[in-house]
């Protein structure tokens, strides 16, 4: 079973920036699925930011592009997935979770859409408020 650990939130200003930083191990990462979703108060998650091992294509919340930067590093057993946030806006406070699913053809896209719908495997996640 996958294990997945997040890090890197915090209080952050507008304007500001954070690193957020993934674990993924506990699987053979083969052709994987990864990405970083968000849930905000009162909110449904959804996909911020999904990338695929094969074709490297990153995925971006519309509200996301230009200000974040998805980014992954292997090693033999472990994923290390980052999310470099620039330009912090309030409505970007939420709690920050990676996900990812090993040995899949899904999309980059598909996945950010999709995985809040059935992905199970979630970690304890990272906050992220970003103060006005």
């Amino acid at each position: 079973e996958v294990q997945l650990v997040e890090s890197g939130g915090g209080l952050v200003q507008t304007g500001g920036s954070l690193r957020l930083s993934c674990a993924a191990s506990g699987a053979t990462f083969d052709d994987y699925v990864i990405g970083w979703f968000r849930q905000a108060p009162g909110k449904e998650r959804e996909g911020v930011s999904c990338v695929h091992s094969r074709d490297g294509i990153p995925y971006y919340l519309d509200s996301a592009k230009g200000r974040f930067t998805i980014s992954t590093d292997n090693t033999k057993d472990t994923v290390y997935l980052y999310l470099q946030m620039n330009n912090l806006k309030p409505e970007d406070t939420a709690v920050y979770y990676c996900a990812t699913e090993p040995r899949t053809s899904y999309s980059s896209n598909y996945f950010c859409h999709r995985a809040p719908l059935w992905f199970n495997s979630w970690g304890q996640g990272t906050p992220v408020t970003v103060s006005s």
